[in-house]
Protein backbone atom coordinates (compact mmCIF):
# COMPACT_ATOMS: atom_id res chain seq x y z
CA UNK A 1 0.00 0.00 0.00
CA UNK A 2 1.20 3.42 -0.81
CA UNK A 3 2.58 5.02 2.16
CA UNK A 4 0.41 7.47 4.81
CA UNK A 5 1.83 10.99 5.07
CA UNK A 6 0.80 12.09 8.37
CA UNK A 7 0.50 16.11 9.36
CA UNK A 8 -1.87 16.10 12.26
CA UNK A 9 -4.45 17.84 10.47
CA UNK A 10 -5.80 15.41 8.08
CA UNK A 11 -6.02 11.49 8.96
CA UNK A 12 -9.25 9.97 9.11
CA UNK A 13 -10.84 7.01 11.08
CA UNK A 14 -10.79 5.01 7.42
CA UNK A 15 -6.85 5.56 7.37
CA UNK A 16 -6.31 4.72 11.37
CA UNK A 17 -7.63 1.18 10.41
CA UNK A 18 -5.54 1.37 7.35
CA UNK A 19 -2.78 1.06 9.66
CA UNK A 20 -3.71 -0.63 11.97
CA UNK A 21 -5.51 -3.86 10.51
CA UNK A 22 -4.00 -3.72 7.03
CA UNK A 23 -0.42 -2.62 8.44
CA UNK A 24 -0.21 0.38 5.58
CA UNK A 25 3.58 2.09 6.26
CA UNK A 26 2.80 6.14 7.90
CA UNK A 27 5.76 8.77 7.48
CA UNK A 28 6.09 11.80 8.55
CA UNK A 29 5.26 14.45 6.10
CA UNK A 30 7.92 16.82 4.81
CA UNK A 31 5.89 19.78 5.66
CA UNK A 32 4.67 18.20 8.99
CA UNK A 33 8.61 17.69 9.97
CA UNK A 34 9.32 21.78 9.70
CA UNK A 35 6.61 22.92 12.11
CA UNK A 36 7.93 19.84 14.61
CA UNK A 37 11.27 21.40 13.82
CA UNK A 38 10.16 24.64 14.51
CA UNK A 39 8.26 23.99 18.12
CA UNK A 40 11.56 22.30 18.85
CA UNK A 41 13.76 24.98 18.33
CA UNK A 42 11.99 26.73 21.19
CA UNK A 43 12.28 24.36 23.54
CA UNK A 44 16.21 23.71 23.32
CA UNK A 45 16.48 27.32 23.04
CA UNK A 46 14.18 27.28 26.29
CA UNK A 47 16.61 24.59 27.90
CA UNK A 48 19.72 26.33 26.68
CA UNK A 49 18.69 29.63 28.70
CA UNK A 50 17.62 28.03 31.49
CA UNK A 51 14.21 29.28 32.09
CA UNK A 52 11.27 27.87 34.00
CA UNK A 53 8.84 25.84 32.08
CA UNK A 54 6.71 23.33 33.54
CA UNK A 55 7.49 19.66 32.19
CA UNK A 56 10.73 21.03 30.73
CA UNK A 57 12.62 22.22 33.55
CA UNK A 58 10.25 21.49 36.29
CA UNK A 59 8.70 18.12 37.31
CA UNK A 60 5.12 17.12 36.52
CA UNK A 61 1.79 16.94 38.10
CA UNK A 62 2.24 17.80 42.05
CA UNK A 63 5.76 17.96 41.46
CA UNK A 64 5.69 20.71 39.29
CA UNK A 65 7.20 22.73 41.38
CA UNK A 66 10.52 21.02 41.56
CA UNK A 67 12.95 22.78 39.23
CA UNK A 68 14.93 20.11 36.82
CA UNK A 69 18.06 21.12 35.02
CA UNK A 70 21.33 20.38 32.95
CA UNK A 71 21.78 16.47 32.91
CA UNK A 72 18.75 15.86 35.17
CA UNK A 73 16.97 16.73 32.59
CA UNK A 74 17.40 13.35 30.72
CA UNK A 75 17.35 11.31 33.32
CA UNK A 76 13.74 13.14 34.37
CA UNK A 77 12.92 11.53 30.78
CA UNK A 78 13.87 8.22 31.47
CA UNK A 79 12.01 8.47 35.32
CA UNK A 80 9.33 9.67 34.11
CA UNK A 81 8.43 6.54 31.30
CA UNK A 82 9.45 4.27 33.72
CA UNK A 83 7.24 5.52 36.77
CA UNK A 84 4.36 5.85 34.29
CA UNK A 85 4.26 2.59 33.11
CA UNK A 86 2.16 1.00 35.30
CA UNK A 87 -0.56 -0.94 33.21
CA UNK A 88 -2.07 -4.24 34.73
CA UNK A 89 -4.46 -6.40 32.87
CA UNK A 90 -4.90 -7.94 29.43
CA UNK A 91 -3.03 -5.98 26.79
CA UNK A 92 -4.67 -4.15 24.54
CA UNK A 93 -4.98 -6.07 21.05
CA UNK A 94 -1.92 -5.36 17.81
CA UNK A 95 -4.47 -3.00 16.32
CA UNK A 96 -5.50 -1.08 18.83
CA UNK A 97 -1.89 -0.77 19.88
CA UNK A 98 -1.08 0.50 16.08
CA UNK A 99 -4.08 2.56 16.14
CA UNK A 100 -2.78 4.61 19.22
CA UNK A 101 0.60 4.62 18.07
CA UNK A 102 -0.51 6.48 14.83
CA UNK A 103 -2.71 8.48 16.70
CA UNK A 104 -0.09 9.77 18.79
CA UNK A 105 2.12 9.95 16.27
CA UNK A 106 -0.11 12.23 14.24
CA UNK A 107 -0.87 14.03 17.01
CA UNK A 108 2.77 15.21 17.47
CA UNK A 109 2.87 16.04 13.84
CA UNK A 110 0.80 18.70 14.29
CA UNK A 111 3.75 21.05 16.04
CA UNK A 112 2.36 21.91 19.42
CA UNK A 113 4.17 19.32 21.41
CA UNK A 114 8.23 20.34 20.89
CA UNK A 115 9.62 16.77 20.07
CA UNK A 116 12.14 16.26 17.49
CA UNK A 117 11.20 14.48 14.24
CA UNK A 118 13.24 11.53 15.75
CA UNK A 119 10.36 10.46 17.99
CA UNK A 120 7.45 10.59 15.41
CA UNK A 121 9.92 8.90 12.58
CA UNK A 122 10.56 6.12 15.52
CA UNK A 123 6.98 5.63 15.78
CA UNK A 124 6.64 5.46 12.09
CA UNK A 125 9.14 3.07 11.85
CA UNK A 126 7.75 0.76 15.02
CA UNK A 127 4.59 0.73 12.92
CA UNK A 128 6.03 0.09 9.83
CA UNK A 129 8.44 -3.21 11.16
CA UNK A 130 5.64 -4.39 13.07
CA UNK A 131 7.25 -4.16 16.20
CA UNK A 132 4.10 -3.43 18.51
CA UNK A 133 4.99 -2.24 22.34
CA UNK A 134 3.16 -4.63 24.71
CA UNK A 135 0.76 -2.17 26.52
CA UNK A 136 -1.85 -3.33 29.15
CA UNK A 137 -5.30 -2.13 29.25
CA UNK A 138 -6.23 -0.92 32.69
CA UNK A 139 -4.47 2.19 34.50
CA UNK A 140 -5.78 5.46 32.72
CA UNK A 141 -8.32 7.45 34.60
CA UNK A 142 -8.31 9.48 31.20
CA UNK A 143 -6.49 12.52 32.60
CA UNK A 144 -3.71 13.00 31.91
CA UNK A 145 -4.48 11.51 29.24
CA UNK A 146 -3.77 7.78 29.31
CA UNK A 147 -0.54 8.30 30.88
CA UNK A 148 -0.09 4.54 31.95
CA UNK A 149 -0.79 3.37 28.27
CA UNK A 150 1.18 5.71 26.61
CA UNK A 151 3.92 5.13 28.76
CA UNK A 152 4.27 1.59 28.08
CA UNK A 153 4.83 3.05 24.57
CA UNK A 154 7.06 5.19 25.55
CA UNK A 155 9.39 2.60 26.85
CA UNK A 156 9.28 0.62 24.30
CA UNK A 157 10.74 3.72 22.18
CA UNK A 158 14.02 3.88 24.39
CA UNK A 159 14.02 0.03 24.16
CA UNK A 160 12.81 -1.00 27.89
CA UNK A 161 9.60 -3.01 28.58
CA UNK A 162 8.29 -6.11 26.05
CA UNK A 163 6.94 -5.98 22.46
CA UNK A 164 4.74 -8.48 20.66
CA UNK A 165 6.40 -9.87 18.01
CA UNK A 166 4.83 -11.14 14.32
CA UNK A 167 3.59 -14.60 15.56
CA UNK A 168 2.20 -12.63 19.00
CA UNK A 169 4.59 -13.43 21.65
CA UNK A 170 5.85 -11.44 24.43
CA UNK A 171 9.58 -10.29 23.93
CA UNK A 172 11.72 -8.17 25.02
CA UNK A 173 12.05 -4.78 23.52
CA UNK A 174 15.63 -5.00 22.94
CA UNK A 175 15.06 -8.21 20.87
CA UNK A 176 12.06 -6.51 18.58
CA UNK A 177 13.90 -3.78 17.80
CA UNK A 178 17.39 -5.48 17.01
CA UNK A 179 15.51 -7.96 15.23
CA UNK A 180 13.70 -5.27 13.22
CA UNK A 181 17.09 -2.76 12.71
CA UNK A 182 15.43 0.01 15.02
CA UNK A 183 17.70 2.12 17.00
CA UNK A 184 15.92 3.23 20.78
CA UNK A 185 15.94 6.77 21.68
CA UNK A 186 17.50 8.83 23.95
CA UNK A 187 14.51 11.46 24.66
CA UNK A 188 15.39 15.12 25.21
CA UNK A 189 13.53 17.64 27.54
CA UNK A 190 9.66 17.39 27.32
CA UNK A 191 9.69 14.55 24.80
CA UNK A 192 8.95 12.02 27.64
CA UNK A 193 5.68 14.15 28.74
CA UNK A 194 4.68 14.82 25.18
CA UNK A 195 4.80 10.55 24.45
CA UNK A 196 2.84 9.89 27.81
CA UNK A 197 0.41 13.18 27.90
CA UNK A 198 -2.46 12.44 25.51
CA UNK A 199 -6.13 10.66 24.59
CA UNK A 200 -4.81 8.23 22.17
CA UNK A 201 -5.24 5.09 24.62
CA UNK A 202 -9.06 5.83 24.70
CA UNK A 203 -9.07 6.74 20.93
CA UNK A 204 -7.14 4.65 19.16
CA UNK A 205 -9.43 1.46 20.86
CA UNK A 206 -12.56 3.93 20.43
CA UNK A 207 -11.97 4.63 16.69
CA UNK A 208 -12.05 1.16 16.15
CA UNK A 209 -14.83 0.30 18.19
CA UNK A 210 -16.72 3.15 15.84
CA UNK A 211 -15.65 1.52 12.70
CA UNK A 212 -17.20 -1.73 13.89
CA UNK A 213 -20.09 -0.41 15.28
CA UNK A 214 -20.94 1.63 11.99
CA UNK A 215 -20.78 -1.61 10.19
CA UNK A 216 -23.29 -3.20 12.63
CA UNK A 217 -25.53 -0.50 12.28
CA UNK A 218 -25.82 -1.09 8.36
CA UNK A 219 -26.03 -5.11 9.03
CA UNK A 220 -28.59 -4.43 11.42
CA UNK A 221 -30.70 -2.63 8.68
CA UNK A 222 -30.14 -6.36 6.81
CA UNK A 223 -30.75 -8.50 9.29
CA UNK A 224 -33.98 -6.54 10.07
CA UNK A 225 -35.43 -6.60 6.83
CA UNK A 226 -35.04 -10.00 6.50
CA UNK A 227 -36.93 -11.10 10.11
CA UNK A 228 -39.53 -8.54 8.99
CA UNK A 229 -40.04 -10.39 6.01
CA UNK A 230 -39.44 -13.76 7.30
CA UNK A 231 -42.52 -12.65 9.84
CA UNK A 232 -44.49 -11.38 7.05
CA UNK A 233 -44.55 -7.69 8.60
CA UNK A 234 -45.26 -4.66 6.62
CA UNK A 235 -43.38 -1.84 4.74
CA UNK A 236 -45.90 0.63 5.23
CA UNK A 237 -44.41 1.84 8.02
CA UNK A 238 -41.22 2.90 6.09
CA UNK A 239 -43.19 5.03 3.72
CA UNK A 240 -40.90 8.22 3.35
CA UNK A 241 -43.83 10.39 4.03
CA UNK A 242 -44.15 9.26 7.49
CA UNK A 243 -40.19 9.84 8.22
CA UNK A 244 -40.02 12.94 6.61
CA UNK A 245 -42.51 14.33 9.21
CA UNK A 246 -39.83 13.30 11.55
CA UNK A 247 -36.80 14.65 9.59
CA UNK A 248 -34.20 13.02 11.70
CA UNK A 249 -30.94 12.12 9.43
CA UNK A 250 -30.13 8.26 10.88
CA UNK A 251 -34.45 7.57 10.70
CA UNK A 252 -34.58 8.95 6.93
CA UNK A 253 -31.62 6.87 6.11
CA UNK A 254 -32.51 3.52 7.68
CA UNK A 255 -36.42 3.59 6.29
CA UNK A 256 -34.76 3.84 2.91
CA UNK A 257 -32.58 1.03 3.55
CA UNK A 258 -35.75 -0.94 4.50
CA UNK A 259 -37.57 0.34 1.60
CA UNK A 260 -35.16 -0.84 -1.01
CA UNK A 261 -33.91 -3.91 0.62
CA UNK A 262 -37.24 -5.13 0.69
CA UNK A 263 -38.43 -3.72 -2.66
CA UNK A 264 -39.36 -7.17 -4.75
CA UNK A 265 -39.97 -9.22 -1.94
CA UNK A 266 -42.74 -12.21 -3.14
CA UNK A 267 -43.65 -13.12 0.59
CA UNK A 268 -44.32 -9.47 0.79
CA UNK A 269 -46.96 -9.56 -2.03
CA UNK A 270 -48.47 -12.53 -1.05
CA UNK A 271 -50.09 -10.71 1.91
CA UNK A 272 -50.62 -7.53 1.29
CA UNK A 273 -54.77 -7.40 1.58
CA UNK A 274 -54.18 -9.58 4.71
CA UNK A 275 -56.13 -8.29 8.00
CA UNK A 276 -53.35 -7.19 10.16
CA UNK A 277 -53.09 -3.34 10.40
CA UNK A 278 -49.74 -2.97 12.59
CA UNK A 279 -46.80 -4.56 13.46
CA UNK A 280 -44.63 -4.64 16.85
CA UNK A 281 -42.57 -2.05 17.88
CA UNK A 282 -39.38 -4.45 17.10
CA UNK A 283 -40.20 -3.99 13.40
CA UNK A 284 -42.36 -1.29 12.75
CA UNK A 285 -39.75 1.37 14.75
CA UNK A 286 -37.30 -0.25 13.03
CA UNK A 287 -35.90 3.04 11.36
CA UNK A 288 -36.54 5.24 14.51
CA UNK A 289 -34.22 3.29 16.64
CA UNK A 290 -31.80 1.96 14.44
CA UNK A 291 -31.61 5.83 13.17
CA UNK A 292 -31.30 6.99 16.37
CA UNK A 293 -28.63 4.62 16.72
CA UNK A 294 -27.12 6.28 13.38
CA UNK A 295 -27.17 9.90 14.81
CA UNK A 296 -25.47 8.29 17.85
CA UNK A 297 -22.60 7.11 15.46
CA UNK A 298 -22.16 10.40 13.70
CA UNK A 299 -22.02 12.48 16.12
CA UNK A 300 -19.35 10.30 17.94
CA UNK A 301 -17.53 9.85 14.42
CA UNK A 302 -17.60 14.07 14.54
CA UNK A 303 -15.99 13.75 17.97
CA UNK A 304 -13.23 11.23 16.97
CA UNK A 305 -12.25 13.08 13.84
CA UNK A 306 -11.41 15.92 15.64
CA UNK A 307 -9.71 14.39 18.61
CA UNK A 308 -7.63 12.16 16.09
CA UNK A 309 -6.25 15.68 14.48
CA UNK A 310 -5.45 17.71 17.83
CA UNK A 311 -3.19 18.50 19.70
CA UNK A 312 -3.53 17.48 23.47
CA UNK A 313 -0.31 16.90 25.36
CA UNK A 314 0.75 19.33 27.79
CA UNK A 315 1.98 21.78 27.64
CA UNK A 316 2.01 23.35 24.34
CA UNK A 317 4.35 24.92 21.73
CA UNK A 318 2.81 27.79 19.69
CA UNK A 319 5.45 28.90 17.02
CA UNK A 320 2.95 30.80 14.60
CA UNK A 321 3.98 34.51 13.81
CA UNK A 322 1.97 35.94 16.26
CA UNK A 323 3.30 33.43 19.11
CA UNK A 324 6.88 34.70 20.14
CA UNK A 325 7.71 30.66 20.61
CA UNK A 326 4.84 30.99 23.59
CA UNK A 327 4.71 27.32 26.05
CA UNK A 328 1.64 27.40 27.30
CA UNK A 329 0.05 25.22 29.65
CA UNK A 330 -3.43 23.93 29.63
CA UNK A 331 -5.87 20.74 29.66
CA UNK A 332 -5.94 19.84 26.40
CA UNK A 333 -4.90 16.14 27.49
CA UNK A 334 -8.49 15.70 29.44
CA UNK A 335 -10.55 13.12 28.22
CA UNK A 336 -14.02 14.36 28.79
CA UNK A 337 -14.90 14.67 24.91
CA UNK A 338 -14.26 11.09 24.04
CA UNK A 339 -15.06 9.40 26.89
CA UNK A 340 -18.85 11.28 26.61
CA UNK A 341 -18.43 9.63 22.96
CA UNK A 342 -17.52 6.25 23.94
CA UNK A 343 -20.76 5.91 26.66
CA UNK A 344 -22.99 7.40 24.04
CA UNK A 345 -21.64 4.65 21.55
CA UNK A 346 -21.88 1.90 24.21
CA UNK A 347 -25.45 3.32 24.76
CA UNK A 348 -26.89 3.14 21.10
CA UNK A 349 -24.99 -0.47 20.72
CA UNK A 350 -26.74 -1.95 23.08
CA UNK A 351 -30.41 -0.48 21.85
CA UNK A 352 -29.23 -1.73 18.68
CA UNK A 353 -28.91 -5.37 20.36
CA UNK A 354 -31.29 -5.00 22.35
CA UNK A 355 -34.01 -5.04 19.31
CA UNK A 356 -32.30 -7.31 17.64
CA UNK A 357 -32.83 -9.72 20.77
CA UNK A 358 -36.63 -8.56 20.67
CA UNK A 359 -37.20 -9.46 16.94
CA UNK A 360 -35.68 -13.17 17.30
CA UNK A 361 -37.91 -13.51 20.10
CA UNK A 362 -41.02 -13.33 17.90
CA UNK A 363 -39.00 -15.24 14.72
CA UNK A 364 -38.73 -18.04 17.85
CA UNK A 365 -41.74 -17.64 19.98
CA UNK A 366 -44.76 -19.91 18.30
CA UNK A 367 -47.00 -17.52 20.29
CA UNK A 368 -45.44 -15.12 17.82
CA UNK A 369 -44.17 -16.07 14.77
CA UNK A 370 -47.47 -17.38 13.07
CA UNK A 371 -46.99 -19.40 10.47
CA UNK A 372 -43.77 -20.39 11.58
CA UNK A 373 -42.29 -23.78 13.11
CA UNK A 374 -42.00 -23.13 17.41
CA UNK A 375 -38.58 -22.45 17.98
CA UNK A 376 -37.92 -22.62 14.13
CA UNK A 377 -37.50 -26.32 14.68
CA UNK A 378 -38.23 -29.15 11.87
CA UNK A 379 -39.84 -31.82 13.98
CA UNK A 380 -40.52 -29.38 16.92
CA UNK A 381 -40.31 -31.18 20.32
CA UNK A 382 -37.61 -34.07 18.73
CA UNK A 383 -36.01 -30.92 18.04
CA UNK A 384 -35.65 -27.65 19.69
CA UNK A 385 -34.73 -25.25 16.84
CA UNK A 386 -33.58 -22.02 18.54
CA UNK A 387 -35.03 -21.99 21.56
CA UNK A 388 -31.55 -21.61 23.61
CA UNK A 389 -30.23 -19.54 21.04
CA UNK A 390 -32.67 -17.08 21.53
CA UNK A 391 -31.81 -17.31 25.48
CA UNK A 392 -27.74 -16.67 24.68
CA UNK A 393 -29.04 -13.44 22.95
CA UNK A 394 -30.79 -12.45 25.95
CA UNK A 395 -27.96 -13.00 28.19
CA UNK A 396 -25.99 -10.69 25.71
CA UNK A 397 -28.58 -7.96 25.53
CA UNK A 398 -28.84 -7.78 29.69
CA UNK A 399 -25.14 -8.21 29.83
CA UNK A 400 -24.45 -5.05 27.53
CA UNK A 401 -27.38 -3.04 29.75
CA UNK A 402 -24.33 -3.44 33.17
CA UNK A 403 -21.36 -2.25 30.33
CA UNK A 404 -23.77 0.62 29.40
CA UNK A 405 -23.61 2.19 32.26
CA UNK A 406 -21.41 5.40 31.85
CA UNK A 407 -18.21 5.72 32.84
CA UNK A 408 -17.68 9.41 32.67
CA UNK A 409 -20.03 9.95 35.20
CA UNK A 410 -17.06 8.84 37.51
CA UNK A 411 -14.34 10.68 39.22
CA UNK A 412 -11.34 9.82 41.36
CA UNK A 413 -8.85 12.29 42.95
CA UNK A 414 -5.13 11.32 41.52
CA UNK A 415 -1.94 13.14 41.72
CA UNK A 416 -1.62 14.56 45.02
CA UNK A 417 -5.58 16.25 44.39
CA UNK A 418 -3.53 18.25 41.49
CA UNK A 419 -5.13 16.39 39.36
CA UNK A 420 -8.92 16.58 40.74
CA UNK A 421 -11.59 15.26 38.02
CA UNK A 422 -10.93 12.65 35.44
CA UNK A 423 -12.91 11.45 32.72
CA UNK A 424 -12.52 7.59 33.01
CA UNK A 425 -12.56 7.66 29.29
CA UNK A 426 -10.43 4.42 29.03
CA UNK A 427 -12.60 2.28 30.56
CA UNK A 428 -15.39 3.60 28.37
CA UNK A 429 -13.52 2.39 25.97
CA UNK A 430 -12.60 -1.19 27.32
CA UNK A 431 -16.02 -1.38 27.80
CA UNK A 432 -17.37 -0.64 24.63
CA UNK A 433 -14.80 -3.10 22.57
CA UNK A 434 -16.99 -5.85 25.08
CA UNK A 435 -20.61 -4.16 23.89
CA UNK A 436 -19.32 -4.08 19.97
CA UNK A 437 -18.78 -7.93 20.61
CA UNK A 438 -21.63 -8.65 22.39
CA UNK A 439 -23.69 -7.16 19.94
CA UNK A 440 -22.05 -8.40 16.64
CA UNK A 441 -22.99 -12.01 18.25
CA UNK A 442 -26.67 -10.91 18.85
CA UNK A 443 -27.13 -10.00 15.32
CA UNK A 444 -25.73 -13.13 14.17
CA UNK A 445 -27.77 -15.01 16.21
CA UNK A 446 -30.62 -12.74 15.05
CA UNK A 447 -29.10 -13.57 11.09
CA UNK A 448 -29.37 -17.05 11.69
CA UNK A 449 -32.77 -17.24 12.96
CA UNK A 450 -34.72 -15.45 9.93
CA UNK A 451 -32.29 -16.80 7.18
CA UNK A 452 -33.87 -20.58 8.59
CA UNK A 453 -37.33 -18.83 9.06
CA UNK A 454 -37.14 -17.62 5.29
CA UNK A 455 -36.59 -20.99 4.19
CA UNK A 456 -39.42 -22.32 6.14
CA UNK A 457 -41.90 -20.07 3.43
CA UNK A 458 -40.20 -21.44 0.15
CA UNK A 459 -40.88 -22.01 -2.90
CA UNK A 460 -41.85 -18.16 -2.11
CA UNK A 461 -38.68 -15.84 -2.00
CA UNK A 462 -37.74 -12.69 -0.38
CA UNK A 463 -36.46 -9.95 -1.86
CA UNK A 464 -33.27 -9.61 -4.42
CA UNK A 465 -30.64 -7.86 -1.79
CA UNK A 466 -31.93 -9.77 0.96
CA UNK A 467 -31.50 -13.35 -1.04
CA UNK A 468 -27.89 -12.11 -1.92
CA UNK A 469 -27.62 -11.60 2.21
CA UNK A 470 -29.44 -15.06 3.12
CA UNK A 471 -26.83 -16.23 0.27
CA UNK A 472 -23.72 -14.82 2.43
CA UNK A 473 -25.28 -16.99 5.93
CA UNK A 474 -25.82 -20.29 3.80
CA UNK A 475 -22.11 -20.01 3.02
CA UNK A 476 -21.25 -20.21 6.51
CA UNK A 477 -24.11 -22.16 7.98
CA UNK A 478 -26.15 -24.43 6.05
CA UNK A 479 -29.77 -24.78 6.78
CA UNK A 480 -30.72 -26.17 10.04
CA UNK A 481 -32.70 -29.59 9.47
CA UNK A 482 -32.49 -31.28 12.64
CA UNK A 483 -30.72 -29.78 16.17
CA UNK A 484 -26.80 -29.47 15.88
CA UNK A 485 -24.50 -27.91 17.63
CA UNK A 486 -24.88 -24.11 16.55
CA UNK A 487 -21.95 -22.12 18.42
CA UNK A 488 -19.56 -22.71 15.39
CA UNK A 489 -22.32 -21.01 13.29
CA UNK A 490 -22.44 -17.80 15.21
CA UNK A 491 -19.07 -16.95 15.07
CA UNK A 492 -18.86 -18.15 11.47
CA UNK A 493 -21.59 -15.09 10.97
CA UNK A 494 -20.52 -12.56 13.30
CA UNK A 495 -17.07 -12.34 10.98
CA UNK A 496 -19.18 -12.50 8.02
CA UNK A 497 -20.74 -9.14 9.81
CA UNK A 498 -17.54 -7.86 10.94
CA UNK A 499 -15.98 -8.35 7.16
CA UNK A 500 -19.36 -6.37 5.72
CA UNK A 501 -20.44 -9.34 4.25
CA UNK A 502 -24.14 -8.85 5.18
CA UNK A 503 -24.24 -5.36 4.83
CA UNK A 504 -23.11 -5.63 1.47
CA UNK A 505 -26.73 -6.34 0.42
CA UNK A 506 -27.31 -1.88 0.83
CA UNK A 507 -24.72 -1.37 -1.93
Amino acid sequence: MQALHINGSDLTPEQVREVAEDRRPALLAPDAREVVSRARAVVDDLVAQNKVSYAITTGVGKLSDVRIAGEQIRELQVNLVRSHAVGVGEPLSVPETRSMMLLRANSLSKGYSGVRAAVIDTICEMLNRAATPFVPSQGSVGASGDLAPLAHLALALIGEGECIDQNGRRIPTTDALRQNQIKPLTLEAKEAVSLINGTQGMLGVGVLALLAAETLAHSADVISAMTLDALRGTDVAFDERIHRARPHNGQLKTAANLRKLLQGSQIRDSHRDCARVQDAYSLRCIPQVHGAVRDTLAHCREVMEIEINSAVDNPLVFTGKSDNGDILSGGNFHGEPVAFALDFLAIALSALAGISERRLERLVNPALNEGLPPFLAPGAGLNSGFMMAQVTAAALASENKVLAHPASVDSITTSGNKEDYVSMGMTAAIKLKRIVENTRNVLAIEAMAAAQALDFLAPLKTSPRLLSAHKAIRSVSPTMDKDRVMYPDFARIAEAIRSGKLSAALL
